[in-house]
């Protein structure tokens, strides 16, 4: 009782972890105003979300530090490489110090870093603290990471609604407290990775834990767009803190007694064969659960039609996310920017927890996971047509909703399918390895939109404004070529993670066919034995 109590407390962090430490999710509430001090271009500023973005080329290296050291120690080392970051550039926005342009970018770089350090923790002490649900922790303690821009909206609000410079001050010193208060439950002895009794069915703490995430998420949504004064930001955040710190903690009681569905989930079978001769299907993944190293995961097909799909869905998503602060302005809706990135975090977080789905029904309806990966990423392509033919407050909100709603669901699967296909044991350093897409595309497509942007601002047709000495393009031609080419390489993507199901349908099958098989046997032997 005491290990699975101490279990359910580590999920339980790790969630406090993905919800407090999202920060690269307020880029667009401050991105004006850094643009205004540092007197640059908008591809300059454009540059400062891929630094930020490319700190995740560097993940890998939390999930080797993770073989060597403690937990605690990686923990820590993240949140103080984000106070150093996000720190400095606070101060750097309110021109109490003067950095160069390229030192600032190397700021943005170490932020971004600190980001993907909290992630690798949260999905190590998940794989290592769950055995048969595992993909089921993982994907419910990373939906909490998409409440993040809305959490720190809140708290933003609460302090000083008018100071949108303030969120980088927010983004340096709330991971700290967070991994402070975070400490106990992951310096405790470790957990061992035998399944216990509760792992063979799917117990009540994840379905209560998902019901607490859905009312979070929900009173985020509604209560968010309506704190614009300090009075009522202070008692929504207070309400929301109530929902994410104290509820989560009945987890550690009674409820992991019970059960709702009993279910005996069996590592990968070995003897899975690859009989099609198609070249579709040659050197495909066989094996659910095989540990992949380095140079086995950069040579295989799956890995790239992988890589592919997440750097044309997800992080496509996430660009968007991160120019919705100049999208916005152009389209004549600055004043909204706030209530757009909270929409985007919200949509984003539920997006996260419809991952959850493949698990909670897989009694019921089985699925590879890589079909629902491809199902989530068809949203993507439909919502940059809208903005493509209407620049629209409605259409907007529309694309913004649906854009956070499929790339939250890449963010959370993603992590499981890499677990899944490639090993969990070195799902840390291999999902860091894919996550390299990050930075390839925010470069790439932010270049791109920037590049845009700057010929419409020279183009004499268009109509360009001056806000504070700084030039602003205005109007739907600002961003429509960025969405023509955005809408293209979200067909890529859903091309690709298409061509990834089709390759593992069948090993999915196979492993779902071995399971019944095996509890059947089960059944009969303890059937066997009540009658002797």
């Amino acid at each position: 009782m005491v290990r699975e109590s101490r279990k359910w407390m580590v999920l339980v962090t790790t969630i406090w972890i993905q919800a407090f430490t999202g920060t690269n999710l307020d880029f667009s509430s401050y991105s004006s105003d850094m643009k205004l001090a540092l007197g640059i271009s908008q591809v300059q500023l454009n540059y400062l979300s891929v630094a930020s973005d490319f700190g995740k080329a560097f993940g890998w290296c939390s999930g080797v530090s993770l073989l060597y050291f403690p937990t605690w120690f990686v923990l820590f080392f993240a949140a103080f490489v984000g106070l150093f970051g996000y720190g400095l550039q606070w101060l750097v926005i309110h021109q109490i110090i003067s950095l160069p342009y390229l030192l600032v970018l190397l700021l943005s770089l170490l932020s971004g870093c600190s980001i993907c350090w909290f992630n690798t923790v949260c999905y190590v002490l998940c794989i290592k603290s769950f055995e048969t649900n595992r993909a089921l922790a993982l994907s419910l303690s990373v939906s909490f990471n998409g409440l993040s821009a809305a959490i720190y909206n809140l708290v933003a609000n609460s302090i000083n609604p008018n100071d949108k410079k303030l969120y980088l001050l927010l983004n340096a010193v709330i991971p700290l407290i967070t991994s402070i208060v975070s400490l106990p439950p992951i310096t405790t002895r470790h957990l061992s990775n035998e399944p216990s009794p509760s792992d063979n069915h799917i117990p009540t703490n994840f379905y209560y834990l998902t019901a607490l995430a859905v009312i979070t998420g929900l009173y985020l949504l509604v209560l968010n767009p309506i704190s614009i004064n300090v009075s009522i930001a202070r008692f929504v955040l207070s309400g929301a803190i109530f929902l994410l710190v104290v509820l989560p903690h009945l987890v550690g009681f009674d409820l992991e007694g019970s059960s709702v569905d009993k279910e005996t989930e069996t590592r990968s079978p070995n003897d899975f064969s690859d009989s099609e001769s198609n070249d579709l299907f040659k050197d495909r993944v066989v094996v659910l659960g095989e540990e992949h190293s380095t140079r086995v995961l950069i040579r295989s097909r799956d890995f790239w039609l992988y890589y592919v799909a997440y750097l044309c869905g997800g992080t496509l998503g996430l660009v968007y996310s991160n120019n919705l602060g100049q999208i916005s302005e152009s389209l004549g809706f600055h004043s909204d920017v706030g209530s757009l990135v909270s929409l985007y975090s919200a949509c984003s977080f539920f997006g996260r927890l419809l991952s959850t789905t493949p698990d909670f029904f897989r009694h019921k309806i089985y699925y590879a996971r890589t079909g629902w990966l491809a199902l989530a990423l068809i949203p993507t392509p439909f919502a940059f047509l809208l903005l493509v033919f209407s620049d629209s407050k409605a259409t907007l909100v529309t694309a913004t909703a649906m854009i956070g709603l499929s790339s939250g669901f890449v963010f959370s699967a993603a992590v499981s399918i890499t677990s899944e296909l490639f090993g969990p044991n070195r799902a840390g350093v291999n999902h860091n390895i894919l996550i390299t897409n990050i930075p390839i595309g925010s470069l790439l497509y932010s270049l791109l939109a920037a590049l845009i942007y700057e010929a419409n601002i020279g183009n004499s047709d268009k109509i360009a404004a001056t806000r504070d000495g700084s030039t602003v393009c205005v109007g739907r031609d600002c961003y429509r070529d960025t969405f023509v080419w955005w809408w293209l390489i979200s067909l890529l993507g859903l091309v690709s993670c298409s061509l990834l199901f089709l390759r593992t349908k069948a090993t999915y099958k196979r492993m779902q066919k071995q399971k019944h098989s095996t509890q059947t046997t089960l059944l009969k032997s303890f059937s066997s034995y009540d009658e002797s």
